[in-house]
């Protein structure tokens, strides 16, 4: 790709990039990246800096080491290349103590700069062909007519040379770094000698921050390591307080609207009486948190997170009966077929005959037969059910409700803002109440639930047995595989039943939505286990013989998949061997073990979530988790940890710190709220908090930003960017 430039007026940061950089340098950026404007393409930071190597002398050059080398171009020869179409440039350099061949496949070109007698300074990594040291396409800079003469003069050029900082971009096949670090530097050069900096001068002032405009000149181009450390610190602290002002902002103009008032009345006192149990302290005080925002006035936005078990959709269902008892309607969002048809059964089963009867709660999903979808439309749109439970069919356009005064979204990691922002659209203005059961950072809560307010459930109800968890590592002792269905056997003889899961469904399917690891490098992949050799090997297995053993998994059709769980819940299948379909909201009391197969291929949240499907009635629990990964591996780690404690708060910052960013902020939540560029919620959680405190200062002042103008267009850029990457999905 040519990079094309046409030197013109300063550009701000709105500026397109077709005026900028030319056409076709333009649309290769923007069809790699999506970036449109220079402020996107600055933004696109390096991943990391590099040196060029020490300044060697060619006699002492070692094989495979980054060097740079001040030396004389001594003989410039061009040949065909044998094997392929082309030719090889060989250029042959030398310091006076040494020679070293230079190779460039297809650039003949360069023996227009590259003639004998010409110095300059030349980087690469040494290799070596038949012998011979060589450097294969290095980057050089020659030395002009004046800078050769004296020899002490260029060597402390190229030391200064080698020691400045490479930027390293993330980059594709089709646009290398050194073509992204060229149009950045095109797009640098047009901006204005002053940027307005969304952090006001009074904050960076006083966190001795370097201005805008000189941040993003030394993140792409810093000539020390600390140039580019002052660039990210200003940087990091600004992307911190445009991504705070957003949720903020969004979370004063909630408060801000007003709904109708909704609170408990006959029908959640008759379900509270007929409670076979207490409810929690926790489950007490966090529902009183939820009554208040109900009958406010102002739509509630809160998080509701808890341990596996911890009674969250019981919470739920409470704050459903409230808004059923004035009149309005509740939509409940799972992320799986099977986990709504679970939720439903549940929630018939805690309100009883009376109650289900007078509330009439339905599912609506997406493969749900003609007639049965149409029969849950109309009860939704008149009113007819209180209560819809549902799939992302819920949110099509051919969904109404008569009155919906509650959203409840189900494990919101599987969801996006922008899913349960087309829920929330088809009321006026109805309360949010969102659940998870993968107990969420401070950090990450600030930094993609920063609109909500968040309420915790630790307390676990009381009856629920322990849940022993162990590693099977058979990297160290193959010979322990036998154990395994040994020991489930042993749970069977009691009369329990079992899971078995594994990360995919044949040798080429892996479950949509899995967080299945990757290979290590350099190993050939092995195929995960799967469901289909699973089976058959179990079914076959005399520690098992016959025993009752079905697959489920997300191929299976809707019916397929319910009848399979009911057969399940009702004791007439003893193993299910499934996919993560049953990671969530699946409740067998009688399930008593978990048997997860390759569970270095599961999260550090779903190895969590896995084992707390068992150990839910008086039955105690049993999770062995097996793995080929070896001792010290990140993916050991990650069984390891989990094996360690039952504390899902205590996972939840261990899988913080040891997984990548984006995945635990999770793929889903789109909308532009989680695309961190620079911050690390695993590194920068007092950053980012002084980042809230200070965007609360300003908006205490200035609620509507009229004196924050900077500050207001770097917003609107953030939802430009947000509907650009909504509409993409479409």
């Amino acid at each position: 790709m040519a990079l094309s430039s046409t030197p013109g007026m300063p550009a701000a940061l709105d500026a397109r990039l077709t005026t900028v950089l030319g056409g076709r340098t333009a649309q290769a950026v923007q069809k790699a990246f999506g970036y449109a404007t220079v402020g996107e393409l600055l933004a696109h930071y390096p991943r990391r800096y590099a040196r060029r190597g020490e300044l060697t002398a060619l006699d002492e050059l070692t094989i495979d080491e980054a060097v740079t080398i001040v030396a004389e171009v001594r003989s410039v020869s061009e040949r065909p290349m044998r094997n392929r179409r082309g030719s090889l440039l060989e250029v042959s350099i030398s310091d006076g103590r040494g020679i070293l061949t230079l190779t460039f496949f297809n650039q003949a070109w360069r023996k227009n700069d590259l003639r004998p007698g010409v110095r300059g300074i030349f980087a690469g990594k040494v290799g070596a062909y038949r012998g011979a040291r060589q450097l294969a396409h290095p980057d050089y800079e020659l030395f002009g007519d004046g800078d050769g003469g004296d020899a002490g003069a260029a060597i402390d050029r190229a030391a200064g040379w080698a020691e400045t900082p490479i930027p390293i971009y993330p980059a594709i096949s089709t646009l290398a770094s050194w073509q992204l670090a060229k149009a950045i530097g095109v797009a640098l050069d047009t901006l204005p000698a002053v940027l307005d900096d969304p952090v006001p001068p009074d904050a960076s002032e006083a966190r001795g921050l370097i201005p805008f405009r000189r941040a993003l000149e030394l993140v792409h181009r810093p000539a020390t390591d600390a140039d580019w450390h002052a660039a990210q610190e200003a940087l990091r602290f600004q992307e911190a307080f445009v991504l705070q002002a957003a949720l903020l902002r969004d979370r004063a103009e909630r408060h801000a609207e007003s709904t109708a008032e909704r609170r408990p009345g006959s029908r959640s006192a008759e379900f509270e009486e007929r409670l076979p149990f207490a409810l929690t302290g926790d489950q007490l005080a966090v529902g009183a948190e939820i009554e208040r925002d109900l009958a406010s006035g102002t739509p509630m936005n809160r998080l509701v997170q808890g341990e596996v078990g911890s009674g969250k959709t019981l919470v739920a269902l409470r704050a459903m009966l409230a808004v059923a008892d004035s009149g309005g309607q509740s939509a409940f969002l799972a992320p799986t077929e099977v986990l709504a048809g679970q939720h439903l059964r549940s929630l018939v089963g805690a309100l009883g005959p009376d109650l289900a009867a007078r509330l009439r709660p339905i599912l609506l999903t997406g493969s749900m037969p003609a007639a049965d979808r149409r029969r849950a439309l109309l009860a939704a749109a008149s009113g007819g059910a209180a209560i819809v439970v549902g799939t992302h069919a819920l949110l099509g356009d051919r969904v109404q409700f008569a009155d919906l005064g509650l959203v409840v979204v189900d494990e919101q990691h599987r969801f996006g803002v922008d899913q349960r922002e087309a829920l929330r659209l088809k009321g006026q203005s109805p309360h949010v109440l969102v659940l998870t059961a993968t107990p969420i950072p401070r950090t990450v809560a600030m930094t993609v639930f920063g609109d909500l307010d968040v309420s915790t459930i630790r307390e676990l109800p009381a009856g629920r047995a322990p849940i022993e968890s162990f590693v099977v590592p058979l990297a160290d002792h193959p010979g322990w595989e036998g154990r395994i269905w040994q020991r489930l056997s042993e749970e069977l003889g009691q009369g329990r039943q079992g899971f078995v899961v594994v990360p995919a469904i044949d040798a080429k399917a892996v479950e949509e939505g899995d967080e299945v690891a990757p290979e290590p490098e350099g190993e050939a992949p092995r195929p995960p286990a799967n469901v289909t050799s699973t089976l058959a090997m179990l079914r076959r297995h005399p520690e098992l013989e016959g025993r009752r053993i079905e697959p489920l998994h997300g191929r299976m059709s809707s019916d397929e998949k319910d009848a399979t769980m009911r057969a399940f819940a009702a004791g007439d299948i003893d193993v299910l061997v499934a996919t993560t379909v049953i990671e969530v909201g699946v409740d067998v009391p009688n399930a008593s073990t978990m048997v997860v197969l390759d569970a270095d291929r599961f999260g550090v949240a779903q190895l969590h979530q896995l084992r707390g499907r068992v150990g839910r009635g008086g039955v105690p629990g049993l999770a062995l988790f097996v793995t080929d990964a070896e001792p010290g591996t990140p993916a050991r780690e990650r069984v390891d940890a989990v094996a360690a404690t039952l504390d899902g708060f205590e996972l939840a910052q261990t899988d913080l710190e040891l997984r990548r960013e984006g995945d635990v902020l999770g793929r889903a939540q789109s909308g532009g709220r989680s695309s961190l560029q620079l911050l690390r919620v695993a590194r920068d959680g007092d950053l980012i908090a002084d980042a809230r405190d200070a965007v609360q200062a300003v908006l205490e002042r200035d609620p509507d930003l009229t004196g924050h103008v900077a500050l207001r267009a770097a917003l609107a850029r953030r939802l430009d960017e947000a509907e650009r990457a909504f509409l993409a999905k479409g």
